[in-house]
């Protein structure tokens, strides 16, 4: 089984799509429970949402492995990404939902984690850090988009109901603070609600390789998934909400693709 899939572009841009994958190892799928095997919590259907960007020589990487054998976007020592606030480790023992993710409610011994670590995380990571190279090395700057997807509501995380596009940077430490009004202006002009570095400011992904300072650029885009798919147990795709959402990440998306910071070096508008 391929651990991700990875697609080489040619323009300074890389996204991430670390927690799309649902494939669980046996020896780990034996473990868990009967709901937990149907990977509820995954960022269902993101590489379909985002098909455009076939088309425009973008660099992809998409995890094929669920996020309860281990979080890609998370640290890898195990460090909260919110402190003080309920959320899922490296090794997830829980879903979104609190219940345990093991028969028995299970408890993962350091060795295990580590061996996840090895086989699972750093493969992924290994190869952000080698395309981001490429492509700074290519362009002396790269931007990398973090895509993420989560129901609207998740009591066990977050109070109330999610707005529709919630971007973040690291509050304005992860990218070039004139990427972060760009892409929050075309927020404004859309049909969307939205919010800025609110409850998901971008993860370990977001957090760790954005650089700005050293020309890389890193943000998260978490979407709402009332505005693409089904929210009930099927986890059905829809086309028609999906089309129209496009729309506005392809705006996006173009605005990653114009950027390019000679321009403000040079003193052009």
């Amino acid at each position: 089984m391929d651990l991700f899939n990875f697609q080489k572009g040619k323009v300074p841009i890389l996204i991430s799509m670390p927690h799309c994958g649902t494939s669980i190892p046996n020896e780990i799928s034996d473990l868990l429970t009967k709901e937990a095997r149907s990977t509820p919590d995954t960022d269902w259907h993101i590489p379909l949402l985002y098909n455009f960007l076939e088309t425009l020589d973008i660099s992809i990487i998409s995890s094929n492995i669920s996020r309860y054998v281990v979080d890609l976007n998370r640290p890898p020592d195990g460090g909260a990404l919110y402190p003080g606030q309920n959320t899922t480790n490296l090794c997830p023992l829980n879903q979104f939902n609190g219940l345990h993710l093991y028969k028995n409610k299970k408890k993962l011994s350091l060795k295990e984690i580590t061996n996840r670590k090895d086989c699972y995380w750093a493969p992924y990571h290994n190869q952000i850090v080698k395309e981001i190279s490429r492509l700074k090395s290519l362009f002396g700057f790269v931007i990398l988009y973090d895509a993420h997807s989560i129901a609207s509501e998740v009591p066990n995380l977050f109070s109330g109901k999610l707005p529709d596009l919630n971007f973040g940077t690291a509050k304005g430490e992860s990218c070039d603070l004139r990427i972060e009004k760009a892409i929050e202006n075309t927020l404004i002009k859309s049909p969307y609600s939205f919010a800025v570095n609110g409850r998901f400011v971008g993860g370990y992904i977001t957090r760790h390789y954005g650089n700005p300072q050293n020309n890389i650029h890193s943000v998260q885009m978490e979407i709402s998934q009332i505005n693409y798919m089904s929210e009930d147990k099927t986890f059905s795709f829809d086309q028609n909400r999906a089309q129209k959402l496009r729309s506005t990440l392809q705006k996006i998306i173009n605005i990653l693709l114009l950027w390019n910071p000679r321009q403000f070096i040079e003193g052009k508008p």
